[in-house]
């Protein structure tokens, strides 16, 4: 086949395959037996195959995925990802209501939708071809995860119809349906690996896998409800909704109009008596004002949009019997209590454990064996027990009390001035806290290392092969084919046992060697230091740009670093004066892992403010603060979040902070406005 000839025949192909797709995930109306559309596809993969250079990256032949990331690259928001504010009860949404009528007036409509229990996503098309996908992150910043949402068969690669803008973005859902939940469970049951406590945090994780291919087995759906900032011909949400549906964007059938609070919570009351039917989970409905004028004029707040409200429902609550209590060490050696139940049926599943949290909550409560109690299971991974029947209490019952040495080291407890939990210090031979590390350290926010997870771990400690991460970088494949793990099936209750095989070993092996390529901020988040946090871990390697550095900065250094407190930079230190921490980090630097901002993520433009410390304080007219900071590093400044006698100025805007300034100018430290700070940059 000549090129031209292929070319036409990948145009045709490509056309007819979006239709059939559009018709049987969005529409729900199958146009083709599945037979004739996998022969059309196969059709379709062996064309771009023989002719690559007409492969689109949009094809539909792309949605079995196949492509691999190292990770997943930081994208600003164009128009912020704010969340909606909460609320959970009739008189709170009519309180709500009530401040719109006052701000707008009497004639208003608003718009119901069913709230998914998702991840957020925001979609943008340009020239009616899928362009980017990122997800929400702090609501400025994404992580683009376009290759993996190419996967989800009910989004447009391509969009139909007409009247779509050159440039459109829309925001939505992403979530895992109950089926493809249910199935991918039992498949990591199978493989030795911890289920998913639910769908969102199915659906989440999925999307922040490296392969896509891997994406596409978890079979993920969308829906899409909501058109930011886009210079579109509508005046209401709604006309823009069903705008979007003729476009070919999955629109969710559950969106009705009302005129007033009694219409709103009759369809609330509607979704209630129907939620545990769906295909999908959800936790409330989202009222939105409908008219876009009046959502301009009511505007927003630092976090959220004045003209929506999100109406949760309330955790559903069961009664049963208390049997016993555990206590079980998390990885920074916190002992949690956990109630062992007598099960009973709860928000679709049967509850056999619930959270007691603390030692304090346990008091107050004044739980004891044999008590019945109340349980409740909202958004929780494990459900929550949030009363005890005094009146069903039997006789001669006494307190559960707390343990005072760990349950599973015997080490004495410990409890830290202002803290409410006991934590066991034995952070090196205590076998969960040494586990909890390991698969904090393997964890998607972190290291990624997704071949492994909470089984696989728990097989390597036992079999004495890890015991801290540097460990991981020297497993061999003899090292791991055959080990075996017993479970028990939950379907049948019988003891399987599974074993590493080939296929498997590779798998981890190559997860392990793609982790070496992982940003220094993400290792340093990986380490599992008390209270860093992702957000903490990547300003620290923003401002020190390497673990060296980091290592040697002192308690006054530390606390010079945006949201770095005293507890922060005295946990840091701590942590890097123990001798074994230190031969970890010896170890990880020898194995050749990122230990040091790269080049390419420390994107210098200038050398003007080197060695500058820089605080940036208050509202600018030009620029947002994130930009500012942006430019600093970029010219080879500092940002840090306090000022002190090492602070070389403050970039001062309006609504400065009273006490910033008021130490700055005892200090004698020089306040520069935007507009000189940009002078400064030669940037104006």
């Amino acid at each position: 086949m000549e090129q031209d000839e292929a070319k036409k025949r990948i145009e045709q192909l490509t056309d007819v395959i979006n239709r059939y797709n559009h018709a049987y995930y969005t529409l729900s109306k199958p146009e083709i037996s599945d037979q004739a559309y996998d022969l059309l596809l196969k059709e379709l993969e062996l064309l771009e195959k023989s002719f690559p250079a007409l492969a689109h990256p949009n094809s539909p032949a792309r949605r079995v995925g196949g492509e691999v990331t190292r990770e997943f690259r930081q994208v600003t928001h164009r128009v912020p990802m704010l969340s909606l504010s909460n609320t959970y009860s009739k008189e709170e949404v009519e309180e709500w209501e009530a401040r719109i009528h006052k701000l707008i007036g009497d004639q208003m409509e608003y718009v119901c939708e069913l709230k998914f229990d998702g991840v957020a996503i925001g979609l943008t098309y340009q020239q009616g071809l899928l362009y980017q996908a990122v997800t929400r992150g702090d609501g400025v910043q994404g992580d683009d995860v376009t290759i993996n949402i190419r996967t989800i068969h009910n989004i447009p690669l391509q969009l139909g119809g007409v009247g779509y803008p050159d440039f459109l973005e829309i925001r939505g859902e992403v979530f895992m349906p109950r089926v493809s939940f249910r199935q991918l469970n039992k498949t990591r049951l199978e493989e030795g690996e911890e289920p998913f406590a639910n769908p969102r945090n199915a659906a989440s994780g999925s999307l922040k896998m490296l392969d896509s291919a891997e994406v596409a087995k978890r079979r993920l759906d969308c829906f899409l409800y909501y058109l930011p900032g886009t210079d579109l011909p509508f005046k209401t949400h709604y006309e823009s909704l069903q705008a979007a549906k003729s476009w070919g964007f999955p629109i969710s059938a559950y969106i009705v109009r009302c005129s007033s609070i009694h219409e709103i919570f009759d369809f609330i009351r509607e979704v209630d008596e129907v939620r545990k039917t769906l295909p999908f989970d959800i936790d409330g409905v989202v009222i939105k004002v409908n008219d876009l004028a009046q959502q301009e004029e009511l505007g927003q707040t630092a976090k959220s949009p004045r003209w929506a409200i999100a109406y949760k429902f309330k955790a559903e609550q069961a009664e049963t019997i208390l049997k016993s209590v555990d206590f079980q060490v998390g990885r920074t050696g916190t002992v949690t209590p956990v109630a062992n139940l007598q099960p009973v049926l709860l928000a679709g599943t049967v509850v056999k454990r619930a959270t007691l949290h603390n030692a304090d909550i346990m008091a107050a409560l004044d739980i004891r064996l044999g008590d019945t109690i109340y349980v409740e299971k909202g958004g929780e991974i494990i459900p929550k027990i949030t009363g005890v029947k005094l009146e069903a209490r039997p006789s001669g019952t006494f307190p559960v009390s707390f343990p005072t040495v760990c349950p599973e080291c015997n080490t004495p407890l410990v409890r830290n001035e202002g803290e409410s939990a006991w934590y066991c210090p034995n952070h090196s031979g205590c076998p969960p806290q040494i586990k909890g590390k390991l698969e904090h350290f393997i964890s998607r926010r972190a290291m990624n290392i997704e071949t492994l997870g909470e089984g696989k771990i728990g097989m390597l400690y036992d079999s004495n092969l890890v015991r801290n991460a540097a460990d991981l970088y020297g497993l061999q494949p003899g090292d791991l084919l055959g080990l075996e793990k017993v479970y028990r099936d939950p379907d049948t209750g019988k003891e399987r046992k599974v074993s590493f095989q080939a296929k498997t070993v590779e798998n981890i092996l190559s997860g392990i060697q793609l982790s070496r390529s992982v940003p220094f901020d993400r290792l340093l988040f990986a380490l599992g230091i008390r209270f860093v946090g992702e957000t903490v871990a990547r300003k620290l390697a923003f401002h020190f740009h390497s673990i060296d550095a980091l290592m040697q900065a002192d308690t006054e250094e530390l606390t010079e670093v945006e949201e770095v407190g005293d507890k922060i930079a005295n946990s840091v230190t701590e942590y890097f004066s123990q001798p074994e921490y230190l031969d970890l980090i010896h170890r990880l630097k020898e194995a050749g892992l990122n230990v040091s901002m790269s080049s390419e993520t420390v994107v210098k433009k200038g050398t003007v403010l080197e060695g500058k410390s820089i605080v940036v304080s208050g509202v600018f007219q030009h620029h947002s603060r994130e930009d500012l900071k942006r430019m600093i590093e970029e010219y080879g400044g500092k940002n840090t979040g306090s000022i002190s006698l090492r602070t070389s100025f403050v970039l001062a805007g309006e609504n400065m902070g009273h006490e910033k300034k008021k130490k700055a100018e005892s200090l004698g430290i020089p306040l520069l406005s935007e507009t000189e700070f940009l002078k400064l940059l030669h940037e104006d």
